[in-house]
């Protein structure tokens, strides 16, 4: 153990945890687009889990490609 590990940084884990939540966010919206839901909410039809699902994943990969080390 004469060699210490290298840590990795809070932010890394933080794209990494944005990456997997943006992607089940996006995988209900395409489930939603696949078949709507009985009773729709009122702005459902600007599929707000499809966008915010996709900025989630682009945070969370601009995090996580940029601070691996």
């Amino acid at each position: 153990m004469s060699e210490l590990a290298e840590m990795k940084s809070i932010w890394y884990l933080v794209g990494l945890m944005l990456l997997a939540m943006g992607a089940l966010v996006l995988a209900g919206g395409i489930g939603d687009l696949i078949s709507p839901p009985a009773h729709a909410t009122v702005l459902a039809r600007l599929r707000p889990n499809l966008w915010w699902g996709a900025v989630m994943m682009i945070a969370g990969a601009v995090f996580f490609l940029s601070h691996r080390k």
